[in-house]
């Protein structure tokens, strides 16, 4: 019987941890690096027109970001709630949260539409009176923000993959969706093959293309291959409670990278004091981390489901033998990054068309930045291991204190200071602070929450 049993259950509760992390981690990964690799194109053409135009993409990130935000957010809190729902055997839940994850991408979509096609062109008057820059930024961003159906959708239908342990079909759509923006982004950008040259523009209709195309193709995925949700807006209604339990998880996990939008801006304000290359290689620094960070960003989206169910199945040793496989996972990862940044700086710089003096401010920018990796990679994991378990607050107050009470602080001293270089060494400052922060808050779930289920659940 007690067999049986076992092999009915998803395999988040019974298959080995190790192999688990790495079947369900390993194409979110994949998909990941695919991703970062297209934001590298994705500038790297931009580039080729002129830093105005690399400074204009690198102006429009806080709202990018805070686009993601919003539907990596829902995500989050919708990945935890269906997959913790699953773990305790309640399907029916599972399909109601799910079904209403739908209705939330729809509602963010017309929120950003309406919010960057009015105030778009104000965003960027308040950054900088460049003419072009203005030019380039708003047709970007509005753009993106108006036809941001596909980035909302997309999150949530992946998300939902990911919550039944299906993350191979994840690294489908994210690859196609990415392919797509790479093919694309030469033609729109530079008018090839007959299509009309449409420079800055060409780069965002190239994004919410490949956007829109695998938000579809996750959709049907839901459909026809996610069995264990049922995917029919219309049987399930949109529930107050269910929203509720959605943005418990949810709503900290937006504020939190919400922050990192506040960051960048504020950081863009500090480095404009100085020169616009400054605010461009900061631009591009953010480009060349992803393809560090994604990877460990797709072992978090593998990770996070493992945790909520084991979590909701009451299975203490297997919520921290993830944990501790996941942040072993991701400070080999960080190594290698660190690595790279510290040697081949000129080399990655010169991917976007790098001038002599981005290759000055850039080069000791890069080395310096990159010395925060040591410790990233265990906050990161930490981070995500806090929003699988309900706890979502602890990775708001961690990045709070990490980006607007550490870091900006930080970098406008040493700016008047240092100068432009010691600038950089805010990020390794406030990365030992949130290291310090996750360790303690790590410490307490185990002895509060954790520890106490060898007692009262299965092991």
């Amino acid at each position: 019987m007690e067999e049986s049993t076992s092999l009915k259950e998803n395999k988040m509760g019974v298959m080995s941890v190790n192999r688990l992390l790495i079947s369900m981690s390993v194409p979110m990964m994949i998909s990941m690096l695919v991703q970062a690799m297209y934001n590298i194109v994705d500038s790297m053409f931009v580039a080729q027109l002129n830093e105005n135009a690399l400074t204009a993409v690198s102006l429009a990130f806080p709202v990018q970001n805070l686009m993601i935000a919003v539907g990596s957010g829902t995500g989050v809190g919708l990945n935890a709630l269906v997959s913790r729902s699953l773990g305790e055997k309640n399907t029916e839940y599972a399909n109601r949260a799910a079904n209403n994850g739908i209705y939330l991408s729809l509602f963010s979509f017309l929120a950003f539409a309406l919010l960057t096609g009015c105030f778009g062109g104000a965003f960027f008057s308040v950054q900088t009176s460049d003419p072009e820059i203005l030019k380039y930024g708003t047709a970007y961003i509005r753009i993106c923000g108006m036809m941001s159906f596909g980035l909302f959708f997309q999150f949530v239908t992946e998300r939902l993959l990911q919550s039944t342990g299906k993350t191979i079909y994840t690294m489908f759509t994210q690859s196609l969706g990415a392919v797509i923006n790479i093919i694309l982004d030469p033609i729109m950008i530079f008018g090839l093959f007959g299509f009309p040259r449409l420079e800055v523009a060409g780069a965002a209709l190239a994004t919410v293309t490949g956007q829109i195309i695998a938000s579809l193709l996750g959709f049907w995925f839901n459909k026809h291959k996610n069995t264990e949700l049922t995917i029919a807006p219309r049987k399930y209604r949109l529930s107050a409670s269910v929203v509720k339990n959605i943005y418990s998880v949810g709503i900290p996990s937006i504020i939190m990278m919400s922050i990192s939008s506040i960051m960048t801006f504020g950081m863009n304000k500090i480095l404009m004091a100085f020169t616009s290359t400054a605010t461009a290689v900061f631009g591009v620094y953010f480009k060349l981390q992803s393809f560090v960070f994604m990877p460990i960003f797709g072992m978090n989206n593998g990770m996070v489901p493992i945790v909520a169910y084991n979590y909701g199945a009451r299975k203490p040793d297997r919520i921290m033998k993830t944990i501790r496989l996941a942040i072993t996972y991701a400070v080999c990862i960080m190594l290698l990054g660190l690595a790279a940044f510290q040697i081949l700086p000129g080399l990655l710089l010169r991917i976007f068309n790098a001038s002599d003096t981005m290759l000055e401010i850039g080069t000791p920018a890069l080395r310096i930045i990159s010395v925060h990796f040591l410790l990233a990679g265990f906050s990161i994991v930490c981070s995500s291991s806090f929003q699988a378990l309900g706890h979502g607050v602890l990775s708001l107050i961690v990045s709070v204190l990490r980006q607007l009470f550490v870091l900006l602080p930080s970098a406008y001293i040493l700016s008047r200071l240092g100068g432009l270089t010691a600038i950089w060494w805010s990020f390794p400052i406030a990365e030992v602070v949130s290291a310090l922060v996750c360790a303690l808050f790590l410490r307490y779930l185990y002895k509060n929450e954790i520890s106490p289920m060898q007692f009262t659940g299965t092991r």
